[in-house]
C-alpha cells in the first residue's frame, strides 16, 4: 500500500501543477483581436502554421505578458489561436448558412464581441489597432499590468482600453489645469451631470475635491496622441461610477437622461 501512495502523491502533485499554470480564459482583448483576423480572412481562413495565426500567437503572448496573465509556455499558442478562429464560425451566418457549424465550444463573451463588433468593421479596426499600439513600448508607457480597479466595469473595448483610460485621467498635471479652468470659469467645481459641488455641502472639508473623467474614448485616439483639458470633464465620485458601471460606458449625457427620468419619476 505504502507503495501505492508513493506512486499517486507525484501524480497527483503533477495535475494540481498543470490547474495551477492553466492559461486563462480569452480576454475581451484577445478576443477582439482574434475576431479582427477573423474579419480580415472570413471567406477563407488562414491555417494553423500560417504566417498570419503565427504573428497573432505572437501579439497575444505579448499582451498576455503586458497584462500579467500569461502563464505558460503554451499560451495562445497557434494551435488555440486557430481553434479560437474556429469557435468565431459558429457565430458566422455566412458559414452557417451553408449547413456548417464550425467549433462549437466556444464561451458566452465571444457572442458579446461578435454581437458589437462583427457588424461595424471599421469600428473592429481601430480598437485593434489600438489594442496592438497599447502594448507596444516603443508607443505606450503606461503599465498595463496593474490591477483593476473596483467598481469600474471593463469597457467593451477591452482591458487596454480601460486601463489606458483610467491612467489618462489620473495625470496629475491635467487634473490640476481641468480644476483651476473650473474655478477660473465658474468659480466652483461642480459635477457636470448632477451639479452635485463637495465645497457647498461640506464646507472646507469639500474643498477641491471632484473627480476628472476622460470624456473621449482612448481606443479613438492617435498614436502619441496626449490628453488635454477639452477631453476631460468634473464628476462627482455617484455619477462617476455610474458612468462605468457597465461594459459600454455611459456618456455624461447618459447620465444626465438618467437623473432627468428619476426626478421625474419622483424617485
Amino acid at each position: 500500500m505504502s507503495k501505492n501512495v508513493e506512486v499517486d502523491l507525484p501524480m497527483q502533485a503533477v495535475i494540481l501543477d498543470r490547474k495551477a499554470r492553466r492559461n486563462p480564459s480569452w480576454s475581451r482583448d484577445e478576443l477582439i483581436l482574434a475576431l479582427d483576423l477573423y474579419m480580415r480572412h472570413r471567406a477563407s481562413l488562414p491555417g494553423k502554421d500560417s504566417p498570419e495565426v503565427t504573428e497573432l500567437s505572437k501579439v497575444l503572448n505579448q499582451l498576455g505578458a503586458a497584462l500579467f496573465q500569461r502563464t505558460d509556455t503554451s499560451y495562445r499558442n497557434t494551435n488555440g489561436v486557430y481553434m479560437k478562429l474556429m469557435n468565431f464560425r459558429r457565430l458566422d451566418p455566412d458559414y452557417v448558412a451553408e449547413g456548417k457549424k464550425g467549433l462549437t465550444r466556444g464561451n458566452q463573451d465571444e457572442e458579446c464581441v461578435w454581437a458589437q463588433f462583427a457588424s461595424d468593421p471599421v469600428r473592429l479596426v481601430a480598437v485593434a489597432r489600438f489594442i496592438r499600439l497599447g502594448i507596444s513600448k516603443d508607443l505606450s508607457n503606461v503599465d498595463l499590468a496593474g490591477p483593476d480597479e473596483p467598481g469600474i466595469e471593463e469597457a467593451e473595448e477591452g482591458k487596454v482600453a480601460t486601463r489606458m483610460h483610467r491612467y489618462r485621467e489620473r495625470d496629475r498635471r491635467l487634473v490640476v489645469e481641468a480644476k483651476a479652468q473650473a474655478m477660473k470659469r465658474y468659480g466652483r467645481l461642480a459635477c457636470a451631470a448632477c451639479g452635485f459641488d463637495f465645497s457647498k455641502q461640506y464646507g472646507v472639508l469639500g474643498t477641491n475635491i471632484i473627480d476628472v473623467h476622460h470624456a473621449k474614448p482612448v481606443h479613438t485616439m492617435l498614436p502619441g496622441e496626449k490628453t488635454n483639458v477639452a477631453d476631460l470633464v468634473l464628476l462627482c465620485s455617484n455619477c462617476h461610477r455610474i458612468v462605468h458601471s457597465k461594459r459600454t460606458w455611459l456618456s455624461v449625457e447618459d447620465v444626465k437622461s438618467a437623473l432627468a427620468i428619476s426626478n421625474l419619476d419622483g424617485t
